[in-house]
């Protein structure tokens, strides 16, 4: 179990063994409809309190293929409602994939730049694919997109991107327009059209569109707190 590779589920159990919980495991009964699809992309936008990060950890226990976590969802609504109702198997891609999950504001809430922030983050993540998968051919440390390929061309587990609070750089650097522009065509580079992404999953305060004509994630399905 890594910090941004395969983070396992002991986040999500936590959360279903506490006093408060609320029930939103049905959720991977839609992403599993997009699941190797075109519609893979999915973000979700809403205010701080309304569970985000609870459904990132989830939707990082369901796909992890190191997580173990067929006990867990058998405990949850997911596996009952499927169950009750006959419908597609709700473990279809239970433990199914590598996952990389990524929270933002810690690479750009203590950084001076964009830059900075993006290449911190991409080594982090990259040192944990280099000693996963360490008979890979690998180029660049520093290149994230690049070092996921090379581990992707050695291995082929596709990977469920999960990024929480992705839009952090427009929260710490509001004036930075460069910078910004910099970020969203990371993301794309990242993301769009890789065969090696099986989900990609968005977390944030801001929408998508808020951000104009730059429409580097164009591909993304949004969902805001308007939606049941």
């Amino acid at each position: 179990m890594g910090i941004y590779l395969n983070p396992g589920k002991s986040s999500y159990e936590e959360a279903v063994n506490s006093e408060i919980y609320v029930d939103k495991s049905e959720l991977i009964a839609y992403l599993n409809t997009v699941v190797k699809t075109k519609q893979k992309y999915v973000s979700v936008s809403r205010p701080r309190r309304f569970g985000k990060t609870m459904a990132a950890d989830m939707i990082c226990a369901y796909y992890d293929r190191e997580a173990d976590s067929r006990d867990l969802f058998e405990k949850v609504q997911l596996s009952k409602n499927s169950a009750a109702s006959g419908k597609d198997r709700w473990d279809e891609y239970l433990g199914s994939f590598d996952v990389i999950r990524i929270v933002m504001t810690k690479f750009f809430k203590k950084t001076n730049s964009v830059d900075e922030g993006l290449e911190k983050m991409q080594r982090l993540v990259s040192r944990e694919l280099m000693k996963k998968y360490p008979d890979a051919d690998y180029f660049d440390e520093k290149d994230l997109i690049q070092t996921i390929e090379d581990a992707y061309a050695e291995n082929k587990w596709q990977l469920v991107i999960v990024i929480d609070e992705w839009d952090a750089v427009f929260r710490e650097f509001p004036e930075d327009k460069n910078g910004q522009i910099t970020y969203l065509d990371f993301l794309r580079d990242l993301i769009k059209d890789k065969s090696y992404i099986a989900l990609a999953y968005m977390t944030g305060i801001l929408p998508i569109k808020k951000y104009g004509k730059h429409s580097a994630l164009n591909m993304f399905t949004e969902y805001s707190m308007t939606y049941v």
